[in-house]
């Protein structure tokens, strides 16, 4: 059973004595708050306050963050409020009990958004004050201890909470140590039958093993004595969860993973560490590729170390880790590591930087969410990262998820850069924004001034960040773009009637969008422009004031040129080209009204709106405007004589017109002839006219089509 005098003696090895006594004051204040109080198992409540603190204690924390340990239930389970903490204990121990009070118990009809609403709680709780984390993990840790006693069903529920968030977290902040024993604990609760199976041929496995750990760790200790290193050899076991999570997606069996033997060395220097590097490569033969230099690249929760692969005595490999004493202790125990070596403020400093940056983004991807749980999914993919390390040209490093790609690399330098990336070169050469990133490559970024976010990079981009903010700024830009489109359409309704929107009495406009159940004008502008409301219905009822939400349809008068939507090409989201029979300018064309797609754009002869051709509810009379700008697409059918060199003749026409190719499909007719679908983009019929002759006059050309559904 947990005591406080043990507990008392054991902080008098770090803390000085009024400290101790003030952590022992909190004790006897939540002993009396949680007098009557019992927990599941029959013990009393006091137990687990005292038992996390027991557990912040092995990381030598401060007292404030004891003392919050102590009466982290207090709030929650007892009358006593946040005031009187404050006034007892300080506004600090106040703030830290409070934070950790928030992330409990939250009623949610669906657990995922409780889930989802809780970590965005935990996310704002640890911005503030990074030790509301650690006092929240260590009361984890002891519930993950406890967890006998519940139910089945509640066990499994939190221990995959527990794999799921905390686990994460623990890692995210390096501690190591605090997340394999969840994980553990973890597996053991969801799956116990696989944990007791691993745990038996892990102990049968450590028997047959422990002659080979032996002699290596003999081999290496007596060749750095040789040498003049001091240090230690100690045997790494894999952990069970590790284990089994190995085997499930890697697909290897128990003996694959337990084939390999791992050591970790620790030496009192960082130049020893290196030194020792030559020693063992000296001593086994390094596998090529499998050297990771983790203390002049830190891992992104501050993990340092040098880690190889070896062939060791007949063939056996061989993983070691050479790092110091204090980068062992900042491994095992993360952010919670700087309390072994510093106090007070000076805790708060050195690479719990890099955990400030962390969080910095996490709160920026809570602002740019639409939502709890798309805010949990892009957290999720930062959580879980395999990185790689790039340099910007100036030689920074920067550090992303395994597979992130120029556009996650551009958003990771700044919001601004992400969203006007046009073009990136990798190692001085031009690449595709989608091209996936590896360690040790330069990424230089070209910027445009007007230039956008592209809905097409949700499908390659890879972190969180960059992820959010493409979201946020299309849902932003659709929004502007929608209204702008519904103001213009309902101009054009308003002509009919001999009026514009400017002129038309702001009381009438108000009624209008009150009648409508809206909220302000520019959300009924933003509905027209999103094809959910007729622009001409809206114009009738404003002129005769009759009833906005009575929405029976009309027949729109759509004659006279006057009444045409001129299409600009560059109205973005709301205007749309469709696919089936890709218009291009000079092409006649017709809108189709598409609810919350705002207007699609068909060629007048397109099979898909034949029978909504004259449908006014639908349909939308449009042209192009003399000054229309931007790319369209177009698709070729070109069938050729088959030659070599025939696919490059057409690319090399095609880019040499200044047009760009965007997919090719090639399909071969006969042992004679080829045909090729070209997907390229032109900038109207004109242009379009001029490339297909040039393609025309190529030599083994026997004809050109434009494709049209």
């Amino acid at each position: 059973m947990p005591d406080i005098d043990a507990l008392a003696l054991r902080l008098k090895s770090y803390l000085p004595e009024e400290q101790v006594n003030q952590v022992r004051r909190a004790y006897y204040y939540a002993e009396q708050a949680h007098d009557t109080q019992t927990r599941r198992s029959g013990e009393p409540y006091i137990i687990h306050p005292l038992a996390v603190a027991e557990i912040l204690a092995d990381m030598h924390m401060d007292h404030q963050s004891l003392m919050a340990a102590m009466l982290h239930d207090v709030i929650e389970d007892t009358g006593i409020k946040k005031d009187a903490i404050s006034t007892q204990f300080g506004e600090t121990v106040a703030e830290l009990v409070d934070g950790v009070s928030k992330l409990t118990h939250m009623h949610f009809e669906d657990k995922t958004i409780a889930q989802a609403e809780n970590f965005q709680k935990m996310a704002l709780a640890m911005a503030r004050d990074i030790r509301v984390i650690l006092v929240k993990l260590a009361d984890r840790l002891h519930n993950m201890r406890t967890l006998g006693v519940l139910r089945p069903e509640k066990r499994r529920r939190i221990a995959k909470e527990t794999l799921e968030i905390y686990s994460p977290i623990a890692n995210r902040l390096g501690m190591h140590n605090l997340r394999t024993e969840l994980e553990d604990l973890g597996f053991n609760a969801m799956h116990p039958m696989r944990c007791s199976r691993i745990r038996a041929a892990v102990k049968h496995t450590r028997g047959n093993r422990r002659e080979i750990v032996s002699n290596i760790q003999q081999a290496i200790a007596a060749r750095m004595e040789q040498e003049g290193l001091s240090g230690r050899v100690v045997g790494r076991e894999k952990h069970l969860y590790s284990i089994y999570r190995k085997m499930r997606n890697q697909h290897k069996s128990f003996s694959d993973i337990m084939d390999v033997f791992a050591f970790r060395i620790i030496v009192d220097s960082v130049d020893s560490c290196y030194r020792t590097l030559g020693l063992v490569h000296n001593l086994y033969k390094p596998i090529p590729g499998r050297f990771k230099d983790y203390i002049a690249i830190p891992k992104a929760n501050g993990y340092q170390s040098l880690h190889t692969t070896l062939f060791g005595m007949h063939g056996i490999p061989i993983e070691i880790q050479i790092r110091t004493q204090e980068m062992e202790d900042m491994a095992n125990n993360g952010i919670a590591a700087h309390w072994l070596y510093k106090s007070g403020d000076e805790a708060l400093l050195g690479s719990q930087a890099r955990t400030r940056e962390w969080l910095k983004g996490v709160l920026e991807l809570q602002e740019n969410a639409g939502d709890s749980l798309e805010f949990i999914e892009n957290v999720k993919i930062d959580l879980f990262p395999d990185e790689v390390y790039v340099f910007t040209p100036q030689g920074h490093i920067m550090e992303l998820p395994k597979g992130a790609t120029a556009v996650d690399f551009a958003y990771a330098v700044h919001t601004h850069v992400g969203n006007t990336c046009v073009a990136c070169r990798i190692d001085k050469r031009l690449a595709s924004l989608s091209q996936p990133l590896e360690s040790g490559q330069t990424v230089e970024v070209v910027t445009a001034p007007g230039a956008r976010p592209n809905a097409a990079w949700l499908s390659f981009v890879i972190s969180g960040k960059a992820r959010s903010n493409i979201r946020h700024f299309l849902k932003n830009q659709q929004h502007s773009e929608s209204i702008a489109l519904g103001r213009r359409l309902l101009n054009k309704a308003l002509i009919g009637f001999d009026t514009e929107l400017d002129k038309i009495d702001s009381r009438i406009l108000n009624k209008a969008v009150e009648d409508a159940g809206m909220g302000s004008l520019d959300h009924l502008l933003e509905e027209i422009g999103l094809g959910n409301r007729m622009a001409y219905i809206v114009a009738r009822r404003l002129m005769d004031g009759a009833d906005l939400a009575d929405d029976t349809p009309d027949q729109l008068d759509t004659s006279g040129s006057e009444k045409l939507l001129s299409i600009r090409g560059t109205e973005g989201m709301v205007i749309s080209f469709a696919k089936c029979c890709y218009p291009i300018p000079g092409d006649p064309v017709v809108g189709h009204v598409s609810a919350g797609r705002g207007i699609v754009i068909h060629t007048e002869a397109c099979k898909n709106i034949a029978e909504i051709r004259h449908n006014p509810e639908k349909i939308l009379e449009v042209d192009w405007d003399k000054n229309v700008g931007g790319e369209f697409s177009v698709e070729l059918q070109v069938e050729f004589e088959q030659e070599r060199g025939m696919i490059a003749a057409l690319a090399n026409t095609v880019t040499s017109f200044d047009a760009s190719i965007e997919k090719i499909n090639l399909e071969e007719r006969n042992p004679r002839f080829s045909q090729v679908q070209l997907l390229i983009s032109v900038r109207d019929r004109i242009h379009l006219a001029r490339l297909i002759k040039k393609l025309r006059a190529i030599k083994g050309v026997t004809s050109i089509a434009r494709r049209r559904e």
